[in-house]
């Protein structure tokens, strides 16, 4: 099989360092990839976005199947335009992809299919809205509707804060169109956890649950990101609470995609609050988790591939993924002004010191000349398997092995 994977992040670098074990895989390639995803698959330059091209690409070289990593070109319908010319390709087609493209669309999803999650209210006139925040008490959180690569999501301690990112939002147009329209929500309380799923014709299947760490500093403060850390399994999955998501939150999805004619294959990331055994949905996204993909695949014993292609035949099943007990940590390091200004191209030294029983993910780097280069906020993720304090240990103790200028990354990951 010819597999073709499509993105740049360490959620593609993480694929094809999984990939690239199937029995089923004799050529791997990534577009555009980064310097990592170079040591297990053959980079291709073309944009994620460049649907035209990548659909040439995978006519040109009879790719069997063409596996989707980021959101924007399933929003773009990349899928859509994938099957028309009679190829596979795993992701959501447009209609699906809504489900986080529009963060209004998945709510609107939420609320008429029962699925527990946040009061809200959309506005699209700015008048409105701060008239509607009325409606709710602080802290409350204000979403650009749209894609804004993690960081379209206020959380408002008073009304001050909340207008200002009402008008930053509909008004002074900081996230452009995928501003035009605002999500307000009540703030939940509890605690955070990730799950993704396999998703075969409006079937789910869910994989080990994660825990990422959004906020750039230690102790969860400043602003979000799109993920510094993460762990798998999250604690809070009992097999009581696994039990309650199915009931409360996966069925009523299966139902509601087939009620509101969807024919959805991909991934569905689940983001979750929990509070006690409550557990209430915050997000959707209809692709890997980033950095959750860099904990649940290592602990995935089964091949990908095999699961990637039942799914699109219909013929997955819950026993064909086996899972290694062991957790997983990752520990994502930063370029210094990250998730703000930083600067790229400073060079990366050290990682072929690194002990052997630790997997690197480049989430942000370039080859160039023969150098390893910076080339993102997000840069490296260093990822280890194994107890969660003997993980982390190994993690914290191999940083200083690794170095580039401004190199920046929480030190509290996985401490439970």
């Amino acid at each position: 099989m010819r597999i073709l994977v499509i993105g740049s992040g360490g959620r593609e670098h993480a694929l094809c360092w999984k990939l690239s074990q199937s029995e089923l895989i004799e050529e791997l390639y990534c577009a555009p990839g980064n310097g990592g995803t170079s040591s297990v698959a053959t980079n291709v330059g073309i944009a994620a976005n460049d649907i035209d091209r990548l659909l040439e690409f995978a006519q040109e070289n009879e790719i069997d199947l063409t596996i989707v990593g980021p959101e924007e070109p399933l929003v773009l319908g990349i899928t859509d335009s994938f099957e028309e010319a009679g190829l596979n390709i795993f992701g959501p087609n447009a209609f699906s992809a809504q489900l986080e493209g529009s963060k209004d669309f998945a709510k609107r999803f939420m609320m008429s299919h029962g699925i527990p999650t946040a009061r809200y209210r959309t506005y699209t006139d700015l008048n409105d809205a701060l008239k509607g925040i009325d409606e709710f008490t602080y802290p409350l959180v204000v979403k650009a509707d749209g894609l804004c690569l993690g960081k379209g999501v206020t959380i408002c301690e008073d009304r001050l804060s909340a207008e200002k990112a009402l008008k930053e939002s509909l008004q002074d147009k900081i996230f452009g169109k995928e501003g035009d329209r605002v999500v307000v929500e009540e703030f939940l309380t509890g605690t955070e956890a990730s799950l993704l799923c396999f998703v075969s014709h409006n079937k789910l299947f869910p994989m080990e649950s994660a825990k990422d760490y959004k906020q750039i500093y230690d102790g969860d403060k400043g602003p979000n990101t799109g993920g510094v850390g993460c762990f798998s399994p999250s604690p809070l999955f009992t097999p009581q609470l696994k039990q309650k998501i199915r009931d409360s939150v996966l069925d009523p999805i299966e139902r509601g995609l087939e009620k509101d004619g969807h024919d959805f294959t991909g991934i569905l990331f689940i983001g979750f609050m929990i509070e006690g055994d409550d557990p209430k949905v915050l997000e959707f996204n209809v692709r890997f988790g980033d950095p959750e993909t860099e904990v649940v695949l290592p602990r995935l014993k089964s091949d990908l591939g095999e699961i990637f292609f039942k799914a699109l035949s219909g013929d997955l099943k819950e026993e064909d993924m086996e899972w290694d007990e062991d957790p997983c940590v990752t520990v994502v390091l930063t370029s210094g002004g990250y998730p703000g200004y930083y600067r790229k191209g400073y060079e990366i030294s050290g990682i072929e010191m690194l002990p052997e029983d630790l997997v690197l993910f480049h989430n942000g780097t370039r080859l160039e000349a023969g150098k390893l280069l910076t080339n993102g906020g997000r840069v490296l993720s260093l990822t280890a398997t194994g107890a969660y304090e003997e993980a982390r240990s190994r993690i914290y103790k191999s940083i200083g092995l690794i170095d580039f200028k401004d190199k920046s990354y929480r030190t509290d990951i996985a401490k439970l």
